[in-house]
């Protein structure tokens, strides 16, 4: 059975390592500073398995060399957002924090794709990125997945409409630029422009976009995180399992779109070996002003951390 290596025994971390059991789909292993804290959570977990009927190991530990041998290591370590706090608010504490994840992993699994969640996320995975050493393909980021999932969700409710019969996808920054594509989302092949009115489209657009801020704005005291989570093992469950999925995710650019330098959410292929390809299609000149605003906002990020 493959491995895979959740840091950060946190809301997100937990839910990740859930859907990782219910999917079967490897052995998990679960990090987190705190002493106690992913033992708890793990054996809490393993204890389900003869109710589910999962196979696999479930670790929980504060020892980092567990991950030895993994196939992908997700991070999920950081400060979640409290009411009234962007991401950018939180890019110099977990600038930190993902470093020292990155650092303490990479040595014990040097051959492992690494999956970004903690926020800011494009920053943060281009942190992952420049601390590994890694080769670009094997250093993604999570928020496409998410975003779109959310983007979907709303549709579908506008439309009275099966979410999983509803199309669409989120491009650029997880964040307020980000680019919900409105000309590509249908449902099973038929346009959502030709079934929701421009002024209803543009509400779901701003939704999608303060999706995470309306579920903060709700819990009080912590962020999304069921989702979040699932999202990343559908990640992960691509590169294990060599699906060839295509999945919007952040991925190092180097011209694709016209822009280059930085992490950005675009639509990838996943398999084996990480990002397999960036699909590149056109865009109206529209898409291109908002793409390009997403990227200048991840690369005033990245000058943040100074890397």
């Amino acid at each position: 059975m493959a491995k895979i290596t959740i840091v950060g025994a946190g809301a997100v971390g937990t839910s990740a390592a859930i859907w990782s059991f219910v999917k079967r789909l490897a052995d998990i292993v679960l990090i987190d500073v705190v002493e106690g804290l992913a033992r708890g959570k793990a054996l809490d977990l393993a204890q389900a398995s003869p109710i589910w009927g999962y196979q696999g190991k479930i670790v929980g530990t504060e020892d980092w060399a567990a991950s030895e041998g993994s196939q992908v290591v997700i991070i999920t370590a950081g400060r979640p957002r409290k009411p009234g706090m962007s991401r950018e608010d939180l890019l110099k504490v977990n600038l930190e924090i993902v470093k020292s994840c990155v650092e303490n992993t990479i040595k014990y699994a040097p051959e492992a794709c690494y999956i970004v969640i903690t926020n800011p996320i494009d920053a943060m995975v281009y942190t992952a990125y420049k601390v590994s050493g890694l080769p670009k393909e094997r250093v993604i980021g999570m928020a496409g997945v998410l975003d779109s999932a959310r983007y979907r969700y709303f549709l579908a409710q506008a439309l009275g409409v099966a979410p999983a019969d509803v199309q669409a996808l989120v491009m650029g920054i997880h964040g307020d630029h980000m680019l919900p594509l409105t000309r590509l989302a249908n449902v099973n092949g038929v346009p959502v422009k030709e079934l929701l009115s421009s002024q209803e489209l543009d509400q779901i657009v701003d939704r999608t976009r303060h999706g995470g801020a309306e579920i903060v704005g709700h819990l009080k005291t912590g962020s999304a995180f069921i989702t979040p989570g699932l999202s990343a093992v559908e990640m992960a469950e691509a590169i294990v399992c060599d699906q060839k999925r295509l999945l919007p995710c952040a991925a190092y650019l180097e011209g694709e779109f016209g822009l280059e330098g930085c992490f950005l959410g675009v639509p990838v292929i996943l398999g084996r070996n990480g990002v397999e390809r960036i699909v590149e299609f056109p865009l109206s000149e529209e898409e291109k002003e908002a793409l390009r605003a997403s990227f200048e906002a991840v690369k005033r990020q990245i000058e943040a951390t100074g890397l």
